[in-house]
C-alpha cells in the first residue's frame, strides 16, 4: 500500500511529496516500504517520541555485529565512505556520542554564536550587496551556499584559499543519504571520503605544530589533555560539521525563497514587518523542510499502532510528512508566517538535535534580513528546478533579479 504512495524516486513526488504524506498520515502510524525494506513513520507524534527512544539507534554496532543483526556488512569498496561517515557523532550511540558532543558542543553554546553574530550579518550584508550590485543571479551560489559555508569553515580555521573544495566534497559524500543511492553515487562517496579525510589530516597535523583561536585546535587541546577524540574521530567530526553545518541552511534558504515567491501575500506581509522575522525562519523550515526523512535502528522490539516491529529493522522517520501534520499544526499546509506555535522537527530531536541548530538559525534570519533591506524589489527570474534528491531536498538554482 505504501508504494502506491511513496516513491521517492519520482520526479513528481520529488517536486511535491506533501498531498501523498496526508494520505499517508490518513491511512495509518506506520507502514512497510518493501523497496527499501523500511518501515514508514509519517505522523508528527509518533515520529517526536520514536527520536527520543532509546530502544531506536543511528548505528547498532555497539552492540551487535552485522550478522547478529541480520544485515549485510556494506561492500569493502565503500569503506572509505563507511569509515568517515560511521565515526562522526551523528552516527554514533553513548558512551562515544556523549563524549564527542560534549566536545564539540562547547563551541555551539549561545555565547560562542552571539559572538559570531556581527561575522555572520556582515557576510550576509556583503554577498547580498554585491547580488544588488549584479542586477540579480543565482541566489543559491550568490548568498545560500558561501554564507553558511563561509561560518563553518572559519569556525574550523579552514583557509579561506582551500573552501572551494568544501561543497563538492559535501555534495559526493551526502549522496549516500538518499534512499538506494547508485553505483556511481557511491563512487562519488567513497572519492569525496579520501580526499576530505587527507585534506583534514594534513590540516590536522599543521595544527598540532601552529595552534590557532579555533576549534580544529580546540579539539587537539582537548586530546591533549586526556579529554579527547582520536584521529579518526577528529576527521570525521570536522566532516560532519561542515556538512551538517551548510547543507541544510543553503537547502532551507533557496527552498524558503521559493516559498515566498509562490506566497507573494507573505512575503509582503514580511516586508512590511520585519518583527516577523524569527517565526518566518522557524515556519520556512517547517513548510519546505531540507531534511525530508531520518533513519534509525530498531536495536529492540517496539511496537506502533499495534505492529511489532522487530529488532533488525529500520524505520524511515518522515520529518516533512511531520511537519505538516494537522493533529499538531493548524492549517498545516499554509505558509503562515506569523505561526507562533510551531513546533517542527527541522533540527530532529532527543540526543541527537541538531548541535549548530542556533547557528542555523543566525545565518537563515541574517540572509533573509539582509536581502529584505538590500533587495525589497527581488523577485523570481525564472522557475526553478528542483534537485532529483528526496531526503536532502533542494533546488538546483534560483534565479533572481532586482
Amino acid at each position: 500500500m505504501a508504494a502506491e504512495l511513496f516513491d521517492p524516486w519520482s520526479p513528481d513526488f520529488v517536486a511535491d511529496p506533501y498531498p501523498a504524506y496526508a494520505q499517508l498520515r490518513a491511512r495509518g502510524r506506520v507502514h512497510y516500504f518493501e523497496p527499501t525494506r523500511q518501515w514508514l513513520v509519517p505522523r508528527h507524534a509518533d515520529v517526536s517520541a520514536l527520536l527520543r527512544d532509546r530502544r531506536l539507534g543511528r548505528t547498532y554496532l555497539h552492540r551487535f555485529t552485522h550478522e547478529e543483526f541480520g544485515r549485510t556488512p556494506p561492500p569493502a569498496a565503500h569503506e572509505p565512505f563507511h569509515t568517515l561517515n560511521d565515526h562522526g557523532m551523528l552516527d554514533l550511540e553513548p558512551p562515544d556520542h556523549t563524549r564527542i558532543r560534549r566536545l564539540v558542543s562547547k563551541a555551539f553554546t549561545p555565547r560562542t554564536v552571539e559572538r559570531l553574530r556581527p561575522y555572520v550579518h556582515g557576510l550576509a550584508s556583503e554577498l547580498v550587496g554585491a547580488l544588488v550590485a549584479d542586477g540579480g543571479g543565482d541566489l543559491l551560489t550568490a548568498v545560500a551556499e558561501p554564507l553558511p559555508v563561509a561560518v563553518i569553515a572559519e569556525m574550523l580555521g579552514i583557509p579561506e584559499s582551500d573552501r572551494g573544495q568544501l561543497r563538492p566534497w559535501s555534495a559526493d559524500i551526502c549522496g549516500m543519504y538518499e534512499l538506494s543511492p547508485s553505483q556511481e553515487t557511491a563512487d562519488k562517496a567513497v572519492r569525496a571520503s579520501l580526499e576530505f579525510s587527507a585534506y583534514l589530516r594534513e590540516l590536522i597535523a599543521a595544527r598540532r605544530k601552529e595552534p590557532g583561536d579555533d576549534l580544529i585546535s580546540g579539539l587537539i587541546a582537548a586530546y591533549d589533555e586526556g579529554d579527547r577524540l582520536d584521529e579518526q574521530e577528529m576527521i570525521s567530526t570536522c566532516v560532519l560539521l561542515l556538512n551538517a553545518g551548510h547543507e541544510a541552511t543553503v537547502n532551507a534558504t533557496v527552498n524558503g525563497w521559493w516559498a515566498l515567491f509562490r506566497h507573494p501575500d507573505q512575503l509582503a506581509a514580511l516586508r512590511g514587518d520585519r518583527s516577523l522575522l524569527s517565526t518566518a525562519v522557524e515556519e520556512l523550515m517547517r513548510y519546505d523542510t531540507p531534511l525530508q526523512l531520518f533513519e534509525r535502528w530498531v536495536l529492540d522490539d517496539i511496537e506502533i499502532d499495534g505492529k511489532t516491529i522487530p529488532r533488525g529493522s529500520e524505520v524511515a522517520l518522515l520529518f516533512g510528512s511531520a511537519n505538516r501534520d494537522g493533529d499538531v499544526f493548524t492549517d498545516p499546509d499554509t505558509l503562515d508566517l506569523a505561526r507562533a506555535d510551531n513546533p517542527h522537527i527541522s533540527f530532529s530531536a532527543g540526543i541527537h538535535y541538531c548541535i549548530g541548530a542556533p547557528l542555523a538559525r543566525l545565518e537563515l534570519s541574517a540572509s533573509l534580513g539582509a536581502l529584505l533591506d538590500q533587495a525589497p524589489d527581488l523577485r523570481l527570474a525564472a522557475e526553478p528546478e528542483r534537485k532529483p534528491n528526496f531526503v536532502i531536498r533542494g533546488l538546483e538554482g534560483l534565479r533572481v533579479e532586482v
